[in-house]
């Protein structure tokens, strides 16, 4: 949940309904696009509960979409069966059909699942839509790490510690050893004296 201002699905499927006869297209880096073969596969909702370092329990719930791209095989039968992606109204029918089963929180922060074989798969934010003739362009943007006690003006560790647990540990100079004589008399091993 690390984005400034992050796409709720209330919003998100909002700006579905509202545009339902263009192409749902999605950029996933700079010029980098899902290829217009894709799938939407699934919708999935998560309540996240964690804890951060500072020990303030956070929540939220995310909705994740997954869209996968076929097999190269099938892509290339695919493109020359269809010009574009698909249809923001297909879409739309996915998403009623996952609705009719698994009730979506409005208030839900939306991530995108995709990957390729030239792009790790992960979940990304769209950050913003652009509307380019008769394409919905989704812009995607990574999510990224922080402390979240820092970032929501708290203490990085227990408030009883005097020590932030992100600090760079205290470098303590190492204990010398005493050295032991292990030359010692006694027993020894030696051929033929019965201890090796």
């Amino acid at each position: 949940m690390n984005t400034t201002n992050p796409t709720t699905w209330q919003t998100f499927k909002g700006t579905l309904i509202d545009n339902p006869d263009l192409i749902l297209q999605f950029e996933y880096a700079s010029g980098k696009w899902v290829d217009a073969s894709y799938h939407l596969t699934e919708i999935k909702q998560a309540s996240i509960v964690s804890v951060d370092c500072g020990g303030k329990m956070n929540t939220w719930t995310e909705v994740v979409v997954q869209l996968w791209e076929p097999e190269v095989q099938e892509k290339q039968s695919a493109m020359q069966d269809k010009q574009h992606a698909m249809q923001v109204n297909k879409a739309l029918s996915i998403v009623n059909l996952v609705e009719q089963s698994l009730p979506i929180n409005p208030l839900a922060i939306v991530k995108i699942e995709f990957g390729n074989s030239k792009f790790d798969t992960r979940q990304m934010y769209p950050s913003e839509y652009v509307i380019e003739g008769d394409n919905l362009i989704f812009n995607l943007s990574p999510d990224f790490t922080q402390c979240k006690a820092l970032a929501n003006g708290g203490t990085c560790g227990p408030a009883d510690s005097t020590i932030e647990c992100c600090a760079p540990p205290e470098s303590k100079p190492k204990a010398k050893l005493p050295l032991i004589n292990l030359l010692s008399e006694g027993p020894t091993c030696e051929p033929g004296s019965g201890y090796c």
